[in-house]
């Protein structure tokens, strides 16, 4: 998701008082007659009633207060359509997605990624002037900061997150076209951190390296959710690497409260790939560019256009299995991606309730879980095949 800035300029409008001209001088005569001629030419002045004067003072006050009201920061956070950006293009002269290690080919046609521009929060407050326009925009979206972003965040907090969740999004891309492509790779899970109250306190450590679970390999986070499921909250023999060294952990998994047991563990990937996948993509951060990067990837590492010159657009999370997320600002992302060309999107099944209604002319939504799913939806589509009857979030 891409963050930008802007300023709301505000004009002061100043009113003039005009009035009458005064009579003229009259020739001759003393001081004294002066004086009356000046006094006689005061009592014609138009005088201003002191009712008048004060609706005057009470109207430039309520100005005032609406102005000062008007730019008075409000905890909300508006989401506005940002730019789109060609998967298999280039980005400042340099190709998005590059290749080395393997065979590549170039691709015509568009697999859009799509951003969402977002104001407030860490990045800055908005006024309620900005909210209610925003508000009255059908193609921005409000909502509460807290909804957005957890209570306390910093812009430097947020940021270090968004360019985290990018990195591991393109990560899951490589791995996930790999899979789709049966290209074989190395895989393994590491210790990120413990929850709170974690049954592994003291026994996995961060950065501890989990090769098996009751003599199972450990290939993917399925392998150990499977494995506790079975077991039903038996205590687990759990080997892990340390420091290069094999440590032999006994794990009583813990309920979650949901009736699913597990270790408290946060895990994230370790990858093997057998070539290099460079995506290049500045001032673009979060977790939703995954499921474009990876039908990026498989269109340039495989032979043909995957979109027959077709303008296709899309967004979601990826996993290195393939599993399509949720993600944030779908309606915005939708209204880019129409703004930008394309004819087809790529929407996350989880976020159908919120893409219904609200779908721009001219854009076929397809409603996809599964990366094979997405990829299958573009090559009808570029093939020129009937795409009529791919889901729609109208079909649940």
């Amino acid at each position: 998701m891409t963050t930008t800035r802007g300023g709301h300029p505000s004009e002061d409008h100043a009113a003039e008082l005009l009035s009458q001209p005064r009579s003229g001088d009259h020739d001759g005569g003393t001081a004294a007659g002066e004086d009356a001629a000046g006094g006689a030419a005061r009592a014609h002045e138009p005088r201003r009633s002191p009712r008048v004067s004060a609706m005057m003072v009470a109207g430039m006050a309520a100005l005032g207060l609406g102005i000062a009201v008007g730019v008075l920061p409000v905890p909300y956070v508006i989401e506005s359509p940002g730019p789109v950006y060609n998967t298999l293009g280039q980005g400042q002269g340099t190709p998005v997605i590059k290749v080395t290690g393997h065979e590549s080919y170039p691709a015509a046609g568009n697999l859009d990624l799509t951003t969402v521009y977002v104001d407030g929060g860490p990045n800055g407050p908005v006024s309620i002037l900005s909210a209610f326009s925003a508000w009255l925009d059908k193609s921005k979206s409000v909502y509460p900061v807290e909804l957005i972003y957890p209570t306390g965040t910093t812009k430097e907090e947020a940021a270090e997150q968004s360019a985290v969740a990018m990195t591991t999004s393109q990560e899951n891309a490589v791995a996930s076209a790999l899979n789709e492509l049966k290209i074989p790779f190395g895989q393994q899970l590491q210790a990120a951190g413990l929850s709170d109250g974690s049954a592994s306190a003291g026994k996995i450590q961060q950065d501890d390296v989990l090769k098996t679970i009751n003599g199972k390999d450990i290939t993917s986070l399925a392998v150990i959710q499977d494995e506790l499921a079975a077991t039903k909250g038996a205590p687990a023999t759990v080997v892990l690497e340390r420091d290069g060294r094999p440590v032999t952990e006994t794990i009583t998994p813990k309920d979650n409260g949901e009736g699913r047991y597990i270790l408290g563990v946060m895990l994230k990937y370790l990858f093997t790939f057998p070539f290099d996948v460079h995506i290049s993509l500045d001032k673009v951060g979060g977790p939703s560019a995954g499921l474009m990067f990876s039908l990026g990837i498989i269109d340039t590492v495989t032979p043909g256009d995957l979109t027959g010159g077709k303008h296709i657009a899309g967004t979601g999370t990826i996993t290195p299995d393939g599993t399509v997320g949720a993600i944030g600002g779908i309606v915005q992302k939708m209204q880019g991606a129409r703004a930008g060309g394309a004819t087809m999107f790529l929407a996350p099944a989880e976020n159908c309730p919120e893409v219904v209604g609200h779908i721009p002319d001219g854009l076929q939504v397809v409603k996809v879980a599964k990366l094979a799913e997405a990829r299958s939806a573009v090559e009808r589509a570029g093939s020129g095949g009937d795409t009529s009857g791919l889901p729609t979030c109208d079909n649940n």
